[in-house]
């Protein structure tokens, strides 16, 4: 073979080579995106005096990237606050979030809590753990056996809690949304929004036993915007804890309504 002939059938070997290594590439990287763009499902779980209506935000933008989204009104609020009994309990709104998920059929979820579903969440994580792929804390308490709302409270809303429970009061009336740091152009909307939570569910304690745990992915969100030693500590405690990854955003307790957009994102790491 000439030396011409043995640099052409060269080339031709490296251009194949080449051809051969794009494909490949190519191949990964649309796996790649696939894998990324695989639909996933959120059941997103609003805090004390809120409702499913403080993550339409953040429900329409999962919902535009393919994921299925379910934010429901806990009972007793927002758009189901025609049934808001004395009855209405912590018991009861774990009971609609483990419902939902057992009638849907869900699986592989990421479940999210803000604020005091951080009780709701984890409490019901007894029941759904196999179902749970994911568990987010977004700005929320994580109670231990014995907890309730009151006990960890700051001392200020600890003191009219308390008050309205010795009074027998059948709810605590929402607190201003300026309290939580909501930016002011939304304040109007979420205060038109927010209705009373029932005593009961910030009274009764929880029973979980560490469930959420054993979840194999779980998150703690911190909004800076919004000041909470407890959630500080909070924050710092996961840090140091195996398997938990933490955010802080500069946000007021709201991060749904003030950063929805950084929120989706966060979510869809973790999911």
């Amino acid at each position: 073979m000439s030396e011409k002939d043995a640099s052409k059938d060269f080339e031709i070997t490296r251009r194949s080579a080449l051809g051969a290594m794009t494909a490949v590439s190519a191949m990964i990287a649309s796996g790649a995106a696939q894998a990324q763009a695989a639909p996933k499902t959120f059941v997103l779980v609003h805090g004390t005096w809120h409702g499913g209506w403080c993550w339409r935000r953040v429900a329409d933008a999962l919902e535009r990237k393919g994921h299925k989204v379910y934010a429901e009104s806990l009972t007793g609020l927002g758009d189901r606050s025609h049934l808001l009994t004395r009855d209405v309990n912590l018991t009861t709104h774990v009971n609609d979030v483990v419902n939902l998920i057992k009638w849907e059929d869900l699986k592989d979820i990421v479940l999210v809590g803000h604020s005091s579903a951080g009780f709701v969440i984890t409490q019901a994580v007894e029941q759904i753990a196999p179902s749970v792929a994911s568990i987010v804390y977004l700005d929320a308490f994580v109670p231990q056996p014995g907890d309730n709302l009151i006990s960890l409270a700051n001392p200020g809303p600890r003191k009219a809690l308390e008050e309205a429970v010795a009074r027998g009061d059948l709810v605590a009336k929402p607190v201003p949304s300026a309290a939580f740091k909501v930016n002011i152009k939304d304040q109007p909307w979420v205060d038109a929004k927010c209705t009373p939570h029932p005593l009961a569910a910030v009274a009764e304690k929880v029973t979980a036993v560490g469930a959420h745990e054993t979840i194999a992915r779980k998150t703690y969100i911190r909004a800076r915007g919004f000041d909470s030693p407890v959630f500080d500590q909070t924050l710092a405690k996961m840090k140091t804890m195996p398997g938990w990854k933490t955010y802080e955003v500069p946000s007021g307790h709201d991060v749904m309504v003030d950063m929805p957009d950084r929120l989706v994102e966060i979510l869809l790491e973790v999911a």
